[in-house]
């Protein structure tokens, strides 16, 4: 441990509730520098956590704050003997429990693609958030792969280690290119956290990556085209959070940057936007809400855009121009007015029917506290039929940060939820499903639940591209009430659930299929 002497302006970037993000910091709030949350402190052991009260505490130490130190030197490149996913908790508490927390390995719904099966060695390349220990929440941004033909995964690679960050807002996105390079893309936070991108060495090789760029970058969602040229959607801390995006013909020389949406009524100084994002061919989609006068508590409505022309020119699905950046509430974007509806909108897929008309995943719920009381919390699909747009309900649920993932084959939809309650209700994640439809979303029926009687929560269930048995999708579980270990998963599409190895002492090794 050591002290260092700090004042409340030299803090910056940072709101005093989510200090402790880092796990570094704590402040002294008496004396007008900082003010934690008891769920925070509770993560350290400090004291009892009655749910929903917020206080001030003073450290008489020094004159300021106590600041842990990260790790010096970098585990960048090094393996990790085993598949060991990050818990965190955002430290926002209410009677029903922090706003979201758990095992957050495969978080956020803005970070995507997450994993990509490549056919030339037949094996799905994966990243996501790490740690260095079941009782260690210190975020090292992982990458490994599912050989299909062995049935082995490998000791799992950092690609960056976050030096002692434990958010896993700072999880990778990743990508392969027409040569087999991997591009693992490492959200930033903000501006007071770098963004990353990385390119493996090798073609379709983990062992070791070099830097290409260091830059602001939050919520990475790189798309890379048959010629190997890249669009890349990501947000901005400018006007709270706005979307922008950048394209490159070869990943390492890139545009500048373009805003995209930044949304706000005539009365709001600040704004903002979620997004959800995905290709089809040439055509590069999003879909975004809003966030009125910058409050991500308050998300809602739905909004559209598309480019066929690799970034150039932006258009609604019917093709009428809009240009960007959007700025209007009530302009030809939006493709569903849920303000009025007193809903909040929360983002979770996006894939393409046959025809290439793109489907949209979603939550809606009545706020943004965990608990009955804004429910129901509906899983939604708001998809182009050729003509217009039609939503549907999928189930109900009962937590905004349950997360899952939306498959479009040839003659059914699926969906992977964490839709039964779990072991820690009211928490994010729960006992998954599989739903399908075989009518375009119109009904939906439970084909299978996937966990039965677990001891943790499942949630933020991923759908690899080019999706390909037995590592259909993959995700994460965690208890969203102390802190826990967090073990990775994967599924075939028939719901045949394998743990990946959380202790290695081999190279590789087979995946454990759970009854």
């Amino acid at each position: 441990m050591l002290f260092t002497l700090c004042a409340a302006s030299t803090i910056k970037n940072l709101r005093p509730s989510v200090i402790l993000a880092s796990g570094h910091a704590w402040g002294i709030a008496g004396a007008g520098i900082c003010r934690f949350e008891e769920r925070k402190l509770s993560r350290f052991g400090l004291m009892n956590v009655h749910r929903g009260n917020v206080f001030s505490i003073l450290l008489i130490v020094a004159s300021s704050i106590i600041t842990f130190p990260a790790n010096t030197q970098s585990l960048a490149n090094k393996t990790v003997d085993g598949y060991r996913g990050i818990w965190f908790a955002l430290g926002q508490p209410y009677p029903y429990g922090d706003k979201y927390s758990g095992g957050l390995g495969t978080y956020t719904a803005k970070h995507r693609p997450l994993a990509v099966y490549a056919p030339p060695v037949d094996k799905t390349f994966f990243v996501y958030g790490g740690t260095t220990g079941e009782k260690e929440n210190h975020l090292l941004c992982m990458i490994g792969y599912y050989d299909h033909r062995e049935d082995v995964v490998p000791k799992p690679v950092i690609v960056h280690d976050k030096q002692g960050v434990d958010d896993p807002h700072d999880n990778p996105s990743l990508q392969i290119d027409d040569k087999g390079y991997l591009w693992v893309f490492v959200s930033g936070r903000g501006r007071h956290r770098m963004g990353y991108k990385y390119k493996s060495k090798a073609p379709y090789d983990i062992t070791a990556f070099e830097l290409v760029t260091e830059e602001e970058m939050t919520y990475p969602q790189p798309w890379v085209y048959d010629d190997g040229s890249m669009l890349h959607f990501f947000t901005k801390y400018t006007g709270r959070r706005e979307l922008y995006v950048e394209t490159s013909a070869d990943g390492t020389h890139w545009t500048k940057d373009r805003k995209l949406a930044g949304i706000r009524a005539p009365s709001e100084q600040e704004g903002g936007h979620y997004q959800v994002s995905g290709r089809y061919g040439n055509k590069v989609v999003t879909f975004f809400n809003r966030h009125p006068a910058g409050h991500p508590d308050k998300r809602t409505d739905l909004y559209f855009l598309q480019t066929t022309d690799r970034g150039e020119f932006w258009e609604t699905v019917t093709g009428r121009s809009t240009g960007i950046p959007l700025t209007i509430v009530d302009g030809p974007a939006r493709i569903f007015n849920y303000q009025v509806l007193d809903q909040n909108v929360y983002l979770k897929d996006v894939n393409f029917d046959r025809e290439g008309n793109p489907i949209c995943l979603y939550l809606t719920s009545a706020g943004h506290e965990p608990g009955p009381t804004n429910s129901p919390r509906e899983f939604k699909v708001t998809y182009w039929d050729g003509a217009r747009w039609q939503t549907h309900v999928v189930c109900e649920t009962d937590h905004n940060y349950d997360m899952g993932s939306l498959f479009i084959e040839e003659d059914r939809w699926l969906t992977v939820l964490p839709s039964h309650t779990g072991p820690q209700h009211y928490g994010a994640g729960g006992e998954l499903v599989m739903w399908e439809s075989v009518n375009k979303g119109k009904n939906w029926r439970i084909v299978k639940q996937l966990t039965v009687n677990s001891p943790r929560n499942h949630g933020y269930v991923r759908r690899p591209l080019k999706a390909t048995d037995p590592f259909y999708c993959f995700w994460a579980d965690g208890d969203p009430e102390v802190m826990s270990i967090s073990r990775l998963y994967m599924s075939d599409s028939q719901g045949k659930v394998k743990m990946l190895p959380y202790l290695m002492e081999k190279d590789f090794e087979k995946p454990v299929l759970l009854d």
